[in-house]
């Protein structure tokens, strides 16, 4: 899978590719200082309506409870589960991926002109994206694709953003978004390993 479609919620039960699915909700804000918290609730809240859809159960059997510095973990009436999820907000939009069968790391950016992008690029992109953003015809397109992929990847081995090292194992796919303007991708767990 190359792609994955981003349903907007509320919506009918997301039908999982693969065992992934994702969800995007466009967040209400009543004041920028109280914008992120509102988006956490706000996303955590659909997340456990679309996971019960599409587990048929109720939604007061799902939690999700989280640590920080460690990736949210999905509880199913009291056991922790092998449901890998993920959230990523961007103004007024928040996004919420899931992977059935393991780990899965998610972001979600608005394409924008970064005006030091060369040297965010070369620190924590590394050299061959670097190199391919210097030949990209719509470089801020293609710097967001770049970096969303990167921290998707990150979220999903439980990595905070730092000085490029390396690729990190497993599948970026690309998402699909209602919205003009907003790039976005998941990472998962190489399966294989």
């Amino acid at each position: 899978m190359n792609t994955l479609a981003v349903q907007p919620w509320p919506g009918p039960a997301p039908a999982p590719q693969d065992g992934l699915f994702a969800i995007l909700i466009r967040t209400t804000v009543r004041s920028p200082d109280a914008q992120r918290d509102a988006a956490r609730r706000q996303i955590r809240l659909a997340a456990r309506e679309a996971l019960a859809a599409v587990l048929r159960r109720p939604i007061a059997d799902v939690s999700i409870t989280s640590m920080p510095g460690a990736p949210p973990r999905i509880l199913l009436a009291g056991p922790e589960s092998l449901i890998g999820c993920s959230f990523s907000h961007d103004g007024d939009y928040a996004l919420a991926a899931f992977n059935l069968q393991g780990p899965i790391g998610a972001d979600l950016m608005h394409v924008q002109d970064i005006p030091d992008w060369q040297a965010v690029a070369r620190d924590y992109l590394g050299p061959a994206v670097t190199a391919a953003l210097l030949a990209a015809p719509d470089r801020p397109h293609a710097f967001t694709q770049a970096w969303t992929q990167r921290e998707a990847a990150l979220k999903c081995h439980a990595q905070q953003i730092s000085e490029w090292q390396s690729d990190l194992p497993g599948q970026s796919i690309s998402l699909a978004l209602p919205v003009a303007g907003l790039l976005g991708h998941i990472h998962i767990g190489d399966r294989s390993a």
